[in-house]
């Protein structure tokens, strides 16, 4: 960011339309629209949002068996996904260029027979300006989300401030937060789905050691948001809500926490829960160079005489040919 340079930014704190690719595009074209109208030239999406985070469900997957009904829901969740490129891809390119928004999303990416959970930036003009893997999946998200590679830990110059991020748990990487610091990130973005009051305490802690402001994006979510016969809260599964009763439809999956951090790891846009909203804050450059006087990760903090860190950013193909 230059010197003095203000940008407002837009956190979207709600949910898809669950396993329908076609409905939840058109709920980030419309939350785009009101963002962009409100003057957000960066409008970020939760981790997952098109078309699903599949609360509560591991496809019928235990250790040493798999059942069909998993399978087929599996499939599902396959087709709501996101091919890059593909026309589904083209009309985020759309939403981006005609809203001249820069619009970062969480997906369900499709590559070949296997899923990924990847966060895309887009430019103003439409363009892709970055695509990065989830490292790690976390938990039983590894059955149905492969892992990404270091060519996608980037940081991308969006003409306001260099943009970068993490996915979720994979901010509790420290080698991968490194990596963000010593590329420049100064617009540190992370969509996620994680409510808890620790979250929070790490987003800020994130800001406070990259000396970057933070942007952190969860869904609100219900039990509604999904289909009627989505297994674990269909009648007559097994499964329960906190108290131990059937899921009802207007039983809270995610209660978001979605804030924007300052440099300095104070809140710029306080955390906000229970409740579907956009969360606005303006950024100042300023504030990066000011918070940066006494703290450097990666500068005036750094021993590069006792640490080093080598992040390997080649593709890596499961076969090369020559």
């Amino acid at each position: 960011m230059t010197k003095d340079q203000q940008v407002k930014v837009a956190a979207v704190q709600a949910a898809p339309v669950a396993f329908d690719l076609e409905e939840s595009l058109k709920k980030v074209e419309k939350l785009t629209a009101e963002a962009a109208k409100q003057g957000a030239e960066l409008v970020a999406f939760p981790e997952g949002f098109l078309s699903a985070y599949p609360w509560r469900y591991a496809f019928d997957a235990t250790i040493g068996a798999r059942e069909p009904r998993g399978r087929k829901w599996y499939a599902k969740y396959y087709e709501s996904s996101v091919a890059i490129p593909s026309p589904e891809f083209e009309v985020l390119q759309n939403i981006a260029s005609e809203n001249k928004i820069n619009l970062s999303i969480g997906i369900i990416e499709k590559d070949g027979a296997t899923l990924y959970c990847t966060a895309i930036l887009i430019g103003k003009d439409g363009a892709l300006l970055s695509k990065h893997r989830k490292l790690v999946p976390t938990a039983v998200e590894r059955l149905v989300w492969g892992r990404g590679s270091g060519e996608s830990l980037k940081v991308v110059d969006a003409g306001f401030g260099k943009i970068g991020g993490l996915i979720c748990w994979e901010n509790y990487m420290p080698a991968a937060r490194l990596a963000l610091y010593q590329l420049g990130v100064e617009i540190y973005i992370a969509p996620n789905a994680d409510d808890l009051p620790s979250w929070t305490a790490s987003m800020q802690h994130i800001a406070k050691e990259g000396r970057c402001f933070v942007i952190s994006v969860n869904q609100f979510c219900k039990v509604s948001d999904f289909p009627s016969d989505y297994p674990p809260f269909a009648p007559g599964h097994h499964d329960r809500n906190a108290n131990g009763e059937p899921w009802t439809k207007d039983d809270i999956l995610n209660h978001g926490g979605s804030c924007v951090i300052g440099p300095l790891g104070t809140f710029l846009a306080e955390p906000v829960f229970d409740k579907e909203e956009i969360v606005y804050a303006t950024l100042n450059s300023s504030e990066l160079v000011e918070a940066r006087m006494d703290f450097d990760a990666v500068g005036s903090y750094s021993r590069p005489d006792i640490f080093s860190l080598t992040v390997n950013t080649k593709p890596t193909p499961n076969v090369a040919f020559e």
